[in-house]
Order: C-alpha cells, then structure tokens, then sequence
C-alpha cells in the first residue's frame, strides 16, 4: 500500500518535523532503503485470535495517534511531517498452517526478521507495518514495524498496551475505554522548536561543549574484523541473564552510594569498555526517554534523546570512585537532556568519518519494556513479546538491560562488521565478573578487579605460559638435516619463481660449510651476510650454521656509517656478501681489525655430505643489533637453545596443519623475526616463502 496525498485537501496538515525527525529524515535521505531505523516488535499470541477484532484496534490506534498517520516531504530542502486524515490499515496473513509443524517455527521466524528489514517509504507511506504470521488455529505472531521517526522504543509499549486494553473491549462488544490525547506528537515538535533557542539553547550547549572536550573520536575495542570504512546496519543480537542475587547485591551497593541502579551498572559497563581498550576516556551513550510532561506519556512519536556520558580513569580509580563519577555525569546529563543529539553533534562538531557514529560507538540502555515469557491475558488470548533479531546494529555494541523476576535479562546487539559473537559471549561473561568483584571490593582499583574466568586465568597465566617443555640438545643445523633427510624433494624456499628444494639446501650448505671451515669458521665464530633477499641468503645462513659459526645479518640499505659500526663493533673476520651489494665496503681495508670480504664462493670443490658438528646448544646462533634509538646500537648474542625454543613453542601448531604449508617471509633480514621465521618454516618442513 502506498499513501497517495492530496496536498490541496483541507483536512491534510503540514508542519515542521522535530529535530530527531529532521536527522532521520536526512540520513533516510543518505541511504534509502535501508532498514537501519526500523523498529520491530513480534508479539506471540496463543488462542484464537480474531483479525476483524485486531484490525478495528489499529484503526483505532491510527485514529488517535496522529504520528501512525503521518508521512514526510520537503520543502525548499527541508522536511516536513504531512498529517493525513486516515491511513487505511491492512493486515496481510502468511498462513503457515500448511507446512508439517516442526517447520513452521522457524519459517515464522524467518518471516518477522524478513519483515523487520524491510524498508519504509517516508514520502508515501505508511511508516507503520503490520504482518500476521499464522503457525496454528491458535497460535500466531503479529509483527508490528514501525520507523524510528514516527516512534521510539516507549512508543512501543504504548502501541502494545493499547492493542491489549483496546482487543479486550472490542471483542466484548465495548467501546474504547481509552481518554482521548490531549495533544498530538506535532504540538510537541512546534513546543521543542520555540523552546530550544536564546538562553535555554546556549546553557545546554555550553554545559556539553564543556563535558565532551577532549574526549577521543573513537572507541577502541579490540574487534575480530577491522573496521570497515563506511559503517554499515549489518549486526545480531545474543541476550544472557545477570543472576538475580547478583542484581540485588547491586542495587544494595548502589544505594548505599546513593546511586541508582541504572548508574552500578553503567559503571560496570564503563569498567569493561575501559579494561577491553585501555583508553583513560571514553565515552557511552544512554537513551532518555525525553518525556517530561504528563501530557506527552500517552503519545507514540520520536521523543526519546540521547545523553552521551564520560568515564575518565586515573591509573588508581577504584569503582567506588568510578560510581561516584558515573552518577555525577549522569545527573548533569538529566539536568541538560533538553538538547537533542542532532543538535549537540552540529554544536560539538566532532571529525566526520563514515566508518563510525560521532560522539560514541557504545550504548547503554536500561528499561522496563515487556519482554519474553512475561505475557498478559487479553479476553481469552495469550500475547507475549517475543525477542526479534532484525539482523541490525545502530552501533557497535549495545547493552540493554531489563528486570525480571529471574535476574536482569541483557541483550546484546553488535555489529557483525566487527565481532563474532564468541567475543561477544566472553565479554559478556566478564562484565558479569566485574559486576561480582565491584560488589565484593569496590574500593579496589578498577584496573585490578578481577575479570577473567577461572579457565581464562588457567589457561592466559598457566597453559599458554609453560615453558618447562623437554627441548633436545640440538642445534638448527642437526634438526634442519634431519627435515632434509625426511623429505629431500619437498619445496624449501621459494624466491620469485625461484625454487630450492630440502635435498638442494642440504647439499648446497654443505658446500659452503665445508668452504667456510677452510676460512677458520668454527663455534663461537661470527660471519657478517650482508646480502639482498634471494635463494643465496639462505644457503648462506644455512651454510654458516653448519660451519659451526654464526651469522650476523648486515642490512645492504644501512647508511656506510652503520655498516662500518656493525663491522668495527662486532670484530667479525669474514663478511660474506654479493658482488652487486659490496660496494659499500670500501673502507674495509681501513679497519683496525682485518675483515676479509668474500663474494664468491666455488661451491662445486667441495664435498656435498654433513660436515662434523662441533656445535653445542648454548653456542651462538646469531647476534642481531638493536636500532640504536635509545643510545648506540648494541648486538645482542642469540643461542641455538634459544632459536630452537622460538621454533618448538610454535611446533605443535604446525603439526596441526596440511603437508602443503608455506611460510610468508615478510620481514627485513636484519630484524630478529627473520631468523624466527626461517627457523619455523624450515625445521617443520614448511616452505618458506
């Protein structure tokens, strides 16, 4: 159905939109069709529900809500919310009595979330949905949908309480029993429009301008995606339940802080948020239903704001301290909830950037809006809310929390762009510990309340940090022939479309092992390879080790000076280099200490077997030299023991894969992560790449 409108008629009505309006309006604009501000409810109801009966109630509803019937135009680049005299409402049926029953649950589902993601027309209309999905004679779900500028979440418990009140009377043949409103959603717009300038405008402005310095464009969660650059509405929703003696151990704490319950556990959300980022500031946002007089209670419409609070963290802040901050924030925010977030965005004029919202990415909520299980009699029906995953996300991660007789019921929307929801299950799971270990020392620092499960602690502190495994007594030259000697014709490096297989490195280092010996290489030994990445640098690693001696990697794009350093520091008797790359070595025949430069080697003279190892475990491997950022560079002596250690605490992740395993080798030969990855790839038969 779509709404055709006579602008000419007398009964149709065209006034200004509110300022939420107007921002929905214009990021509507931005992306159209989109279902980002839908706001769907699924209402289960069992026994035999009567449509002729439901469809009166809405009439009714559309009757006395001026906001169900309005749709949205613009003038000279503005919007502007058209008040019909009627909106017809239909109720299409997807009548699912035909399919065998253990499908129709899920096919029903499947139905309110494609409903809820449908988008609206704000131009034609209507902004207000409905679908009945029948799964029995009786037993059905009503899909109410309505957009987020005609509606906010109070908007909908009105909705439901109605449907319920005014169900009950008609169908016992009564007429509504509900009072006529005493305004209409756009008496409320004209009111927020005069009231919201002059003085009121600029003290609301100036008290947030003054809360939100300084405070960081983003929040900084660890997150499983990286974050894309143009956020989108893709999300899901995963709800858990704070123990009940839990939420009244709470509440306790909370009131001997005169604090609300709201305020412990923003702090604990806060604590969490400030643990997982370890930013010192960070913000969240909070809805305020926004509905200060008892004249605009009854009415559905778009009133609801949002308040955005600061939590700073000084490194010793306890979560008493925290509380006490968090209720500060919290009621100057109340006393400033005036100024709508459109407003205090262009106000505060944060750095646009696509891949986030402004001000804040988390949001806080808690309610008391009807939920699932705690359902109602209406005549001789069932109705309970159900809980609908729309497949949405307004932020990045959303809290809602809502009381129940078992506990707080908390549901979890988050952005799938960013999480899985396993991260978002463990994070749940320690803010449930925060919340026990705030109630029990909430005088210790927020940074030391204990967070981790007993597991998560076995296993970070104990199981991920045991060291005390059997390592042989090996070298990398003995673990590496032994990998050779299993799998001679497996690929061992490639370089461009250069390859060398196991059985070739094997050989080829032997040879040079053999030729360096004849140079007086031996344990303790160490030789300088300043070579540019190719199939050469690593038969030359390879060949040094099994010489006995070590390698000392010399980075041919270093400035003369620090090569010169490198040299002169470290005494080394050979450098092994390429002819293309030994022009810098010019000054070696200054040097106090002789260095002999070699770049030729004649391989094929010598023999292609093992040469004897006289290497120990504790010799060295390789010494690497720090960057010299912090005064002159220094080289840094590296054992077998240890490199072999670096290779055995990765083994048994490697065993775990396919033969066919490359290893990328992406680092800068003189940075110590080459030599960890050759190691890595080359003693577990990988390729390394």
């Amino acid at each position: 159905f779509q709404q055709t409108v006579d602008f000419t008629d007398e009964d149709v009505y065209i006034f200004p939109t509110s300022y939420a309006q107007r921002r929905l309006w214009f990021l509507d604009q931005f992306d159209q069709g989109s279902p980002y501000y839908n706001i769907p409810t699924a209402i289960r109801v069992t026994g035999p529900l009567d449509v002729k009966i439901l469809e009166d109630v809405l009439t009714e509803i559309v009757r006395r809500h001026e906001a169900l019937r309005t749709v949205f135009i613009a003038q000279d680049g503005e919007p502007m919310q058209v008040i019909l005299p009627k909106m017809p409402v239909h109720l299409p049926i997807e009548d699912l009595r035909q399919l065998p029953v253990e499908k129709r649950e899920s096919e029903a589902m499947r139905l309110a979330r494609e409903e809820a993601r449908k988008p609206f027309a704000l131009a034609t209309g209507p902004v207000f949905r409905v679908l009945i999905i029948r799964l029995d004679d009786e037993d059905a779900i009503i899909v109410l949908n309505l957009h987020h500028i005609i509606a906010d979440g109070w908007s909908m418990a009105v909705l439901v309480r109605e449907v319920a009140v005014l169900y009950n009377a008609f169908s016992s043949g009564l007429p509504s029993p509900l009072p006529e409103l005493e305004i209409q959603y756009a008496d409320f717009a004209e009111w927020q429009r005069e009231y919201l300038q002059g003085e009121v405008l600029e003290e609301q402005a100036s008290y947030w301008k003054q809360v939100l310095t300084g405070v960081p464009p983003v929040l900084e969660l660890p997150t499983d995606h990286p974050r894309p650059a143009v956020f989108s509405s893709r999300g899901a929703s995963w709800t858990f339940r704070i123990p009940k003696d839990l939420v009244d151990a709470v509440k306790r704490m909370a009131q001997r802080e005169g604090a609300t319950p709201f305020m412990a556990f923003m702090a604990a959300f806060e604590a969490l948020l400030h643990r997982y980022s370890g930013q010192e500031t960070l913000t969240v946002g909070t809805p305020v239903a926004n509905r200060t007089q008892a004249e605009i209670e009854p009415l559905i419409g778009v009133f609801i704001n949002t308040l955005v609070l600061r939590a700073d963290f000084e490194p010793h802040t306890t979560f008493r301290q925290l509380l006490q901050q968090t209720r500060e924030r919290a009621l100057g925010a109340y006393a400033h909830q005036d100024l709508p977030f459109e407003m205090l965005v262009e106000e505060i004029q944060p750095e646009r950037d696509m891949s986030h919202t402004p001000l804040f990415q988390a949001m806080f909520i808690m309610q008391n809006t009807p939920l699932q299980g705690e359902g109602q009699q209406v005549s001789d029906i069932n109705m309970h809310i159900l809980e609908l995953d729309a497949g949405t996300a307004t932020f990045d991660m959303t809290y809602s929390l809502a009381e129940q007789a078992a506990g707080m019921h908390v549901s979890v929307e988050y952005s799938t762009d960013l999480f899985e929801l396993p991260t978002i299950q463990r994070m749940a799971r320690h803010y449930i510990n925060l919340l026990e270990a705030a109630v029990a020392q909430p005088d210790t620092s927020v940074d030391a309340l204990p967070m981790l499960t007993p597991e998560e602690r076995r296993t970070i502190l104990r199981d991920w940090n045991t060291t005390t495994q059997d390592h042989r007594d090996a070298t990398v030259q003995e673990l590496f022939s032994q990998t050779a000697a299993r799998q001679p014709d497996a690929i061992a490096v490639r370089w461009q479309k250069q390859t060398l297989t196991y059985g070739q490195l094997e050989q080829r280092s032997n040879q040079l092992a053999h030729f360096l010996r004849e140079k007086g290489v031996g344990p303790e030994t160490l030789v300088g390879v300043m070579m540019e990445k190719s199939i050469d640098l690593i038969i030359t690693l390879m060949g040094v080790l099994k010489a006995g001696g070590a390698y000392l990697p010399i980075n041919p794009a270093y400035p003369p000076e620090r090569i010169r350093y490198m040299i002169e520091d470290s005494r080394i008797p050979i450098l092994l280099s390429q002819a293309e790359t030994s022009a810098q070595t010019t000054f070696l025949d200054k040097l106090s200490d002789p260095c002999s430069l070699i770049t030729d080697y004649p391989l094929s003279d010598y023999p292609e077997k093992t040469p004897a190892n006289f290497t120990a475990p504790d010799n060295l491997a390789y010494v690497i030299y720090t960057s010299g950022s912090t005064g002159r560079p220094k080289g840094v002596a590296i054992s077998h023991r240890s490199l072999i250690n670096s290779y055995k605490g990765w083994e048994q992740v490697y065993h775990l894969l396919d033969e066919a395993r490359s290893h990328l080798q992406m680092a800068n030969f003189s940075f110590d992560v080459f030599s960890g990855d050759l190691v890595r790839a080359l003693l577990s038969g990988g390729k390394l790449v």
